[in-house]
């Protein structure tokens, strides 16, 4: 009798295990830096590619900021994201255990790094940052990587306190607010990012002002860059650790090949040309880790 006891109590503790490692839906958080819309809109084909592959229903999350999607993996309610090299150091900061790193963009030219791209109107007479001096500033918001952690420190390092350098520095929201507020003269000049690999004129290959260019947002050849930052590391896609093994490895090869079986879906998850999403690790964002270590502490 004991030996069915045990024997059924395994069987119970095995048949429960296997019902938690079910999963009823899947959620994806896309990170701010365009309108909620296109957000849905670039990413609609990963999401039900994804959901197709999982069984389950997928629905994606636009929060209005990126603070948004971490507390959505912090908190369990986002399984798989793209986030930004910050984005991604303030996750694990805050735990450790949240999320796995699983792939990163590889671009045209084989890198995985992309830049914070400073910027103007060509008719604003600002060729360079020196030339910003005393006119008004944005970056995009404090848990963007190109878009604050990296110019920041940089300009900081280069030009001294920023408040007293710029006219004044303000947070615009997001990559997109950025762009668009710079081409209106909101702003004298800001920063956003790219991989700086092919022409201007295009938005480069891939990033944010890809994204503007191709949805119509702003001209290139009204604006110019004026800086550009030390090569940032690629943001990975994160999945949540507490996630079935198996829905993490599908997800991961199901991105992993999204250029070859789908480059048009593709183009919209990389926001623009790109050649591959490969794997990566976390110690390839070491040194943001200890930046924004630095950042909090200030």
């Amino acid at each position: 009798m004991k030996k069915l006891l045990a024997l059924a109590a395994t069987t119970l503790a095995l048949t429960g295990a296997a019902q938690a490692q079910e999963i009823k839906e899947f959620n994806l958080g896309i990170l701010g830096g365009e309108n909620a819309q296109d957000r849905l809109t670039s990413n609609e084909c990963y999401r039900a590619a994804i959901e197709k592959a999982l069984g389950v229903p997928v629905k994606v999350f636009t929060p209005a900021d990126y603070d948004g999607v971490v507390q959505g993996l912090l908190g369990g309610t986002i399984d798989l994201a793209w986030l930004g090299a910050s984005a991604y150091a303030k996750t694990y900061l805050t735990d450790p255990a949240a999320v796995e790193v699983k792939l990163t963009k590889e671009n045209l030219n084989g890198s995985t790094g992309y830049y914070s791209i400073g910027f103007a109107r060509k008719d604003a007479g600002i060729a360079s940052m020196d030339d910003a001096k005393g006119k008004s500033f944005a970056f995009a918001e404090p848990n963007s990587t190109s878009g604050y952690l990296v110019p920041a420190a940089e300009l900081l390092a280069k030009y001294g306190k920023l408040e007293e350098y710029f006219s004044e520095v303000k947070f615009s929201g997001g990559h997109e607010q950025t762009i668009v507020g710079v081409a209106n003269g909101d702003f004298a000049a800001g920063v956003s990012w790219a991989d700086g690999v092919g022409n201007w004129e295009d938005g480069y290959a891939s990033g944010a002002f890809r994204k503007a260019s191709d949805a119509g947002l702003v001209d290139m050849n009204d604006i110019v860059e004026i800086w550009r930052s030390t090569l940032i590391p690629e943001g990975p896609m994160v999945v949540r650790a507490a996630l079935p093994a198996d829905v993490k490895d599908k997800v991961t090869q199901l991105t992993a090949d999204l250029w070859e079986t789908n480059p048009e879906c593709a183009y919209g998850v990389a926001a623009g040309e790109a050649k591959d999403f490969v794997p990566v690790t976390h110690d390839a964002y070491d040194g943001i880790l200890a930046a924004r270590k630095l950042q909090d502490a200030q």
